[in-house]
């Protein structure tokens, strides 16, 4: 990539970061402890902002250095905060929406059947539900403790539903033996975790 198109994508992605953060050359110039001069020539493609800047610029605007230094044509660039906002109203709604289906069936089935017992019992349905919504995305976008955290809720609220739907109705209170079958299950998940926290950090040295 030549000097010239670099300066001006450079530039452009300055500008629009600047923008979105309401900011005046004269204000981003002050926090760079330059001159409004000097932002005024990054912004019109006529100079190049050296690393140092550029880094300060992307933990300023709270992307990375690559966003500063890429196209990116139509699409806009997303500060990483404004990103993890997005991220948890996707998954919030989501969730919401489990729990949404949960109340919607409790209600119908309430209505057309009102001394069905253990009818709460979709709420507790709803837990390990929510927590593998919470673990598609956690996967899909790298949250590796979100993770972990999804797959512990879901093995144990599993066990509890299973637990809730043959004790209570049946009397299999010996049921709860079932638990156990979360032991090993949650520490294959913290080793498998660990495990691979470990490869990965070696691979990448």
């Amino acid at each position: 990539m030549e000097n010239d198109t670099l300066a001006t994508i450079i530039g452009q992605n300055i500008t629009r970061l600047r923008k979105m953060a309401n900011m005046t050359q004269l204000e981003l110039a002050d926090v760079l402890n330059y001159s409004d001069k000097s932002v005024s020539k990054w912004e019109q493609g006529n100079g190049i902002p050296d690393v140092r800047i550029l880094v300060q610029l992307a933990d300023l605007f709270h992307v990375s250095v690559d966003d500063l230094v890429r196209e990116h044509h139509e699409k806009e660039i997303v500060p990483r905060n404004t990103r993890a906002l997005r991220r948890l109203i996707i998954i919030a709604c989501s969730v919401g929406l489990c729990w949404l289906v949960a109340v919607a069936l409790f209600v119908i089935i309430g209505i057309f059947k009102p001394g069905l017992q253990y009818l709460w019992l979709a709420f507790l349905y709803a837990v390990p539900v929510s927590s593998i919504v919470v673990l598609v995305f956690s996967c899909v976008w790298g949250y590796k403790v979100v993770r972990v955290v999804s797959i512990s809720v879901l093995i144990w609220t599993a066990l509890a539903c299973i637990y809730c739907t043959a004790a209570l109705p049946f009397g299999l209170y010996n049921f709860w033996l079932i638990f156990l079958i979360g032991i090993p299950l949650q520490v294959l998940t913290l080793f498998f975790f660990v495990w691979w926290k470990r490869a990965h950090f070696f691979k990448s040295r």
